[in-house]
């Protein structure tokens, strides 16, 4: 239970609002006791004043005996002295804390609206409040009202109640408040601890509720999504590790096969040959698929390296050209490179190499016997186009989204003639991508394919 989410936000929120509710509680507590208080002094030289006025009017024996008895029956106490300061009249016998302060007001000072003279409720008997009596300029006495401290006490007292059942109130209502938003801010944090569980146990199927717009609802997002991109890696894999297997599998079993015919004592000289020939060729197949998938290995690990320098690009595309030429004459195929000699490029030739050879022997693979194939190079202020065309087979729609996946062809029969490896697009991409470029494929079922190279000229110098 300590070491739950939800109960440690649930405490540190109310640890920061008790303090903060304290505070402002202590605050509105002092003020109003301060001002109930006040209410009280000022209530009580009010009612001396009222009977200052009355006793200005008519100061006789009989109004001050009227005085008296009206303060005898109230919880208040009065006490009427004269010019000298000498005790007229009282509602209550005059105790000694009284007399103190009688005498002690009879000194002077005291305005003509009146003043409270003794205010420490929470340490002596009683307040008291004096208004002077003055008739025709003339000084006549004064009027000292008491009242018990006590009666301030019970005053204080019952704001202090209220204030308690209210702090205590409020202490519950935000213990259950806290206790709601911390289930509502945990419960999710809870869900998605459990779906990186699931993960890590190798179950990809975790599901979150997304539609939040707050932090919380972005990182449930980024657990669905790393789930999905997980399941679809885990998928990927488990393909890529059996193509890789039938890669690996078929030259194998040829080499094996033809390696066990030739061990045969009835096996003729011409058949020893043919068979070595096409151990030959198996055997050159798995050189390259190994190669490819090494390369691969080391773009994934970021240590393919890439040296650039500045070469002339219609030079270059012009010598990868010649070298396949030959594999066209036999198919009738013509390629004219269209590229203008002032086209300069500043790439790695050797990694360049191989994604020309790559694309010129995909479109010399699947082009028509007696088309033609042509190579494109334009340069606009930002970058460098290069586009292959070739009048061939072309590609399915359904297949363009996944010519670049590793080992995946577009002929699921695995020809050697015209499948391939399947690595070679995938690296290309690679290699292009490496030096800030871009590549797409463009095609149409038995009309062909264009493969455009975008790469950025920017400043080569650096």
């Amino acid at each position: 239970m300590v070491n739950k989410l939800s109960f440690k936000i649930g405490l540190l929120f109310f640890v920061f609002i008790l303090i903060i509710e304290s505070f402002l509680f202590f605050i509105l507590y002092t003020n109003s006791a301060n001002d109930r208080i006040d209410e009280v002094m000022n209530s009580l030289l009010a009612r001396g004043n009222t009977h200052r006025d009355v006793l200005e009017d008519h100061f006789d024996r009989a109004t001050l005996k009227h005085v008296g008895i009206m303060e005898s029956a109230s919880e208040f106490m009065v006490v009427i002295t004269d010019g000298k300061g000498e005790v007229i009249i009282s509602s209550d016998p005059v105790e000694s804390e009284m007399m103190d302060v009688v005498d002690h007001a009879n000194d002077g000072g005291i305005p003509t609206k009146g003043k409270v003279v003794e205010d420490r409720w929470s340490e002596g008997k009683y307040i008291a409040t004096d208004s002077p009596i003055t008739i025709n300029g003339e000084h006549k006495g004064h009027v000292f009202m008491f009242a018990n401290t006590s009666y301030v006490k019970r005053t204080v007292d019952q704001l202090s109640n209220q204030f308690l059942i209210t702090s205590i109130i409020t202490v519950l209502l935000t213990i259950i408040t806290i206790f709601i938003l911390s289930r509502f801010i945990a419960h999710p944090l809870i869900k998605m601890k459990e779906a990186t569980e699931q993960l890590s146990k190798g179950k990809h199927n975790v599901e979150l509720h997304t539609e939040r717009k707050d932090e919380l609802g972005e990182l449930a997002h980024s657990i669905s999504t790393l789930s999905k991109d997980l399941k679809d890696l885990k998928i990927e894999r488990n393909e890529f590790l059996a193509n890789i297997s039938h890669e690996l599998r078929t030259p194998l079993t040829y080499i094996k096969g033809y390696a066990d015919i030739i061990n045969r004592s009835d096996t003729q000289k011409e058949e020893v040959e043919e068979y070595i020939h096409i151990i030959q060729e198996e055997t050159e197949q798995l050189t390259v698929l190994i190669k490819n998938l090494f390369q691969l290995a080391k773009i994934d690990q970021n240590n393919f390296m890439i040296n650039r320098e500045h070469i002339e690009l219609c030079s270059f595309i012009k010598n990868a050209v010649e070298r396949i030429r030959p594999v066209l004459a036999k198919k009738k195929v013509m390629l004219h490179v269209n590229c203008a000699d002032e086209v300069k490029a500043f790439i790695d030739s050797e990694r360049f190499q191989q994604v020309l050879t790559n694309i010129l022997d995909n479109a010399q693979k699947h082009a028509y016997e007696g088309t033609e194939i042509k190579v494109d190079v334009k340069q606009t202020a930002k970058q460098i186009n290069i586009t292959f065309t070739d009048e061939g087979e072309g590609i399915p729609k359904k297949d363009l989204p996944y010519i670049f996946d590793r080992l995946y062809r577009v002929e699921k029969s695995r020809s050697r003639l015209n499948g391939g490896s399947g690595l070679g697009l995938a690296i290309s991409k690679e290699i292009v991508e490496s030096h800030g470029g871009s590549i797409e494929v463009q095609s149409e079922l038995g009309k062909g394919t264009s493969v455009m190279i975008k790469l950025q000229r920017g400043n080569y110098d650096e």
